[in-house]
């Protein structure tokens, strides 16, 4: 991020959707970061941004002890857009009162329009009603001096305030989430015209600042970067390589862990494709054999990132040493490493070295990508040129297909689920419906089932299929198949896998919130 850019300061609350608050506004082509509330003065003061977003948060204002904005950011002549618990928190230092006991909204809410304002201009009408997404116990009862009421509900009377001179803006509801209808195009009407932030924060304009910076951080050194067979580490591998060329040496781990002939794939890409140097490290055995009676999620995760940590130490030292090592942090790792609860990172990215590497290894890291999103890396992947094939493939987490192997891990069991995810993989293909779904794998359940299958009885694995949509990668629903794929998938299963004699589709959908699918 440089300093050319006008930029947004998302001030986090602990919302579970506010990663969505800066997905919105990067979607306007305007860059955001999202800080804790505890470092909200700091970072303001550093970042200097055309507006502030305060988002939602689990607490309540009439605690003393719950968060609060920095207070100089209401006398520094900066637009501020407040959304639920940051409505609250705002109307409480600004001198308005808070109150909780009141009857609370958790769902859909309708709202109606009071009077005109730039917030929702060319959006909403004065007089009409509209369908929002409301999250809210507590609710403001009295406004501060010089805010006034635009928009209400039943249940909340300030559904939305603003005092128009000091360009100060608050909702009740989240315009943020897909559940609350144009609610994008308030924030849009946000940044762009009320906070006046130019859109030129372009994947173009990140690929050219972005090799800059990594020219400017390496220098002469040499950097090994971590290849999972996922887009994110290609994707930094190929831009890192435009950046330095051949001080590059990329690593790919092959685990066994991989779906059916994605360690080809990738080889193929990086040696064939792009000629970038690479070394493919067989290490299937020792991967397994530490899985081998594990079977706790979290262990197996940790034990994935730190042999990955050891694999690639050791093969720093074979190259003749290397000064950095590169991997794909994004930038929800980033923001999950440093909430202000402690992060649903703790377990959710245990797989991921974003506080930094062991003290034992000399190398520094170098995370091209930890300002970008999922989807946004993928536009970035387009403008590095990287085929369609692999910038479009489904997210695939690093510990691969340990963490679809629910319990205990064994290479009878891998190679069951390999060849059923192929054939799902290979019927949602043929469908048409590969680039309509977000993600989609098979699970080996840790359990059996006795059936029928011709004249003899099995006793045998079931296999659970998933798959969901998404816009952004953190809020999910599945996809609706017919019956007749499903029938069709699963017979190809049962009568192409041996091992499996049941499956079942998995119809569990994600609310809004901030971790990764798996």
């Amino acid at each position: 991020m440089t300093q050319s850019h006008d930029k947004i300061l998302i001030i986090d609350f602990g919302s579970q959707v506010t990663q969505l608050i800066a997905r919105r506004v990067r979607e306007e082509g305007v860059y955001s970061e999202v800080v804790p509330f505890q470092k909200a003065a700091e970072a303001f003061r550093e970042m200097k941004p055309k507006g502030v977003i305060l988002s939602g948060g689990p607490e309540s204002v009439t605690m003393e002890t719950s968060p609060r904005a920095p207070q100089e950011l209401f006398g520094a002549d900066v637009p501020v857009f407040g959304i639920c618990y940051g409505q609250q928190t705002m109307a409480a230092q600004l001198g308005g009162e808070v109150e909780g006991g009141h009857h609370s909204e958790f769902g859909r809410a309708e709202i109606e329009i009071l009077t005109e304002s730039p917030l929702y201009q060319g959006v909403w009408q004065v007089g009409k009603k509209y369908p929002v997404w409301m999250s809210h116990g507590d609710r403001v009862t009295k406004l501060p001096e010089g805010f006034e009421p635009l928009a209400a509900s039943p249940n909340a009377p300030y559904a939305i305030t603003a005092d128009e001179d000091r360009k100060f803006y608050a909702v009740q509801f989240h315009p943020e989430v897909v559940h609350t209808p144009q609610g994008e195009q308030l924030i849009r009407n946000f940044v762009r015209d009320i906070a006046g932030c130019r859109g030129d924060w372009t994947m173009k304009a990140f690929r050219d600042e972005a090799i800059e910076r990594i020219r400017a951080q390496v220098g002469k050194g040499r950097v090994i970067c971590g290849l999972s067979g996922g887009v994110d580490s290609a994707v930094a591998a190929v831009l890192i390589h435009e950046a330095i060329g051949d001080q590059l040496t990329c690593v790919f781990v092959d685990h066994g862990l991989l779906r059916a002939g994605e360690a080809d794939q990738v080889v193929s890409l990086f040696r064939d494709h792009y000629n970038i140097p690479l070394v493919h490290v067989q290490a299937q055995n020792l991967f397994i054999d530490a899985l081998e009676g594990v079977s706790d999620p979290e262990v197996k995760r940790k034990t994935i990132g730190k042999l990955f940590i050891d694999v690639f130490d050791e093969e720093a030292r074979k190259i003749g040493g290397a000064d950095f090592l590169a991997q794909g942090t994004l930038y929800p790792d980033v923001i999950e490493s440093v909430s202000f609860t402690g992060g649903p990172s703790v377990t959710i990215k245990s797989h991921h070295n974003v506080g930094g590497l062991p003290e034992r290894m000399k190398m520094k890291l170098v995370e091209p990508l930890r300002e970008l999103f999922k989807d946004e890396v993928r536009v970035l992947g387009r403008e590095l040129g990287l085929p369609e094939a692999f910038v479009g493939r489904h997210p695939f987490p690093g510990p691969g297909l340990a963490i679809r192997v629910p319990g205990t891990i064994t290479r009878e069991k891998l190679e069951i689920l390999r060849k059923a995810d192929a054939i799902y993989l290979d019927e949602i293909r043929k469908a048409g419906l590969y680039d309509d779904i977000w993600q989609a794998f098979a699970v080996l359940l840790p359990v059996k089932t006795v059936g029928v299958m011709g004249d003899g009885r099995t006793y045998d694995h079931v296999c659970a299929l998933r798959a969901v949509t998404s816009v952004d990668g953190m809020t999910a629903d599945f996809f609706p198949f017919d019956m007749t794929f499903l029938g069709n998938v699963a017979t190809r299963i049962i009568n192409e896998v041996k091992g499996i004699n049941r499956v079942t589709y998995d119809i569990t959908s994600k609310p809004p919130g901030t971790i990764e699918w798996e």
